[in-house]
């Protein structure tokens, strides 16, 4: 048996988290000085949406938001309460090409392997943000079920991961701008020309800029497309759309999606406070397996063929 861990960026919403038994370490978060939790795991759904309105509406208002990621000690600890109970460990993390993640936990592991050699402990970089880090551990509670080893598990999404992908868009270049994703003066003018850009997880696990839609209507039909060409055996898939208040404009996408294509399941949840604050307010970001990232209607399954094999049986 093995115990799945995710850091918060992985945005699964906590009746997500309590069904498929995964364990969420935080992010530390900060509104004007003041410490907000950036994941409840007693939070229901609707509890979630009205934090995220709350807090979205404060970025909205200029509060100064402040994101504290999780230290080597904090993954240590956690890692250590499974070790105790004999449990392997699976950690899936927010990209490397994002964050420094990934290496506090790699580094945690090391310091544990010498005092408990009889467990198992894997870091997976996901090379990816939000739900498509967060959909693999859903994937991994389902392999885990049917009692797979986990080093088995994490070979198969560690394949699979590069099929895994992430599209968005925001409704203001500010905040990309102000974490370099895009130059100021190429922010303020795409926010004067009303030009919405749209966004991926590349394969080496950055966020990069590929298309440009006028307006935002455009913009969201334009995700809408991108799904329906490129996503594969969409019956053996979850779905997962990330918003960022822009709770109507998600079901209207979910709506027009689920028109053209039955999925297994679509997970839509608020963005989650860390990566959402350097999004910024009214994001939508959608999440699904393609046969890479590349987004040029490529159906061959080539890095998930394993994944979907096992999730259709």
């Amino acid at each position: 048996m093995f115990d799945i861990f995710v850091d918060s960026a992985a945005n699964i919403p906590a009746e997500k988290v309590r069904e498929y038994g995964i364990k969420v370490i935080s992010f530390k978060n900060f509104v004007n000085g003041e410490y907000i939790t950036c994941f409840d795991p007693n939070a229901s759904e609707e509890e979630e949406r009205v934090n995220g309105k709350k807090y979205y509406d404060a970025l909205r208002n200029g509060a100064e938001c402040k994101t504290s990621l999780v230290s080597i000690q904090e993954f240590a600890d956690a890692f250590e309460q499974s070790l105790k109970e004999e449990k392997d460990v699976l950690y899936i993390s927010l990209s490397h090409g994002i964050s420094g993640t990934f290496n506090s936990a790699r580094l945690a592991i090391e310091s544990l392997v010498d005092e408990y050699p009889n467990q198992k402990m894997f870091a997976l970089d996901s090379y990816n943000a939000s739900l498509g880090q967060g959909l693999l551990a859903i994937y991994a509670s389902i392999l885990r079920a049917k009692d797979m080893p986990v080093e088995k598990v994490f070979h198969i999404l560690d394949s699979a991961k590069l099929g895994m992908n992430g599209i968005f868009t925001v409704d203001d270049l500010k905040y990309l701008a102000a974490t370099g994703r895009v130059s100021n003066a190429k922010a303020f003018l795409g926010n004067t020309l009303n030009v919405k850009p749209l966004l991926k997880g590349s394969h080496e696990g950055v966020i990069v800029q590929f298309k440009l839609a006028r307006g935002r209507k455009k913009s969201l039909k334009t995700l809408i497309n991108l799904v329906l060409e490129n996503i594969i055996e969409p019956e053996k898939q979850i779905l997962g759309i990330a918003h960022a208040d822009a709770y109507e404009e998600s079901l209207y996408i979910m709506n027009e999606i689920q028109k053209e294509i039955k999925v297994k399941d679509f997970i839509n949840t608020t963005y989650d406070f860390c990566t959402g604050t350097h999004v910024g307010p009214e994001t939508i970001a959608l999440f699904f397996i393609g046969g890479n990232r590349e987004l040029e209607g490529n159906k061959e399954a080539s890095y998930a063929k394993e994944l979907l094999e096992e999730l259709g049986n």
